[in-house]
């Protein structure tokens, strides 16, 4: 079977995050990108179930423009076997990029798309669930643990109240969380066999998918600074403070 992956590239989350002088976006000129991590999790997954014999083929899939293709590069040299990079503006709505993913896992005849629960910049949650609803196909979100097994698919399912487990049939769409894995890192004969992996390049006109905005974003601002903590000199100044400052206690 043949296992679809979208990857996202995103600000790596150990730097800081500055805003535009403008206040348009976030600054992305001269800062360092890399992978979603949750789409890392789902695309080291997906390598992990063709090493088990599962799967035959692994297509990683990102929408955005040309400098996307270096986060393509890095997934495969992860594992995958080859990308389509989608030739887009960046930060597209979820549902155009669930229906960008529609038109190519009819095309590519996948028999499950695992993505990431949400990408760290705007947070949305929303491909996965809409993915599976434009293509009716059972979903399984914030997954834990995977397996497959005679083309019954058994999902992990981290919820509010602890675990829960469901089982589907394939085709399926999946969404992966933190602890479905810890993704491995691309070493170098990986990364120079990775240049040479198969990487298309499409428009959304090409896969009949018309991009428009239903959004936009007004003003972005960066989050208040936090005030400075203050010393007590004693325990009794403490519950002072606790009680007539902060209130918490009575």
């Amino acid at each position: 079977m043949k296992i679809l992956v979208p990857v996202k590239r995103v600000i790596d989350p150990y730097i800081k995050v500055r805003v535009k002088p403008d206040n348009s976006d976030v600054e992305t000129n001269n800062v360092k990108m890399t992978i979603n991590p949750f789409c890392e999790i789902a695309v080291e997954e997906a390598v992990r179930l063709k090493e088990q014999g599962i799967a035959e083929e692994v297509i990683v899939v990102s929408a955005g423009e040309t400098s996307s293709q270096e986060q393509l590069r890095t997934a495969l040299a992860l594992g995958a076997d080859r990308a389509i990079h989608i030739d887009t503006e960046n930060n597209i709505e979820p549902l155009i990029v669930a229906k960008l993913l529609k038109a190519l896992a009819e095309r590519e005849q996948v028999s499950l798309v695992i993505t990431g629960k949400q990408s760290i910049d705007t947070d949305n949650n929303q491909v996965a669930q809409m993915l599976s609803a434009l293509m009716d196909w059972p979903q399984a979100t914030f997954a834990s643990e995977i397996s497959i097994s005679d083309q019954q698919l058994q999902v992990t399912r981290e919820v509010d109240g602890g675990l829960m487990t469901v089982a589907m049939p394939l085709p399926a769409v999946v969404s992966t969380d933190l602890r479905l894995n810890e993704p491995r890192f691309a070493s170098l004969p990986n990364i120079m066999k990775a240049k040479k992996k198969p990487m298309s390049v499409e428009t959304p006109e090409d896969l009949g998918v018309e991009v428009k905005f239903s959004q936009t974003i007004n003003e972005v601002k960066p989050p208040q600074p936090r005030k400075s903590g203050i010393k007590v000199a004693s325990v009794e100044e403490l519950l002072d403070k606790l009680r007539n400052e902060a209130k918490v206690i009575e």
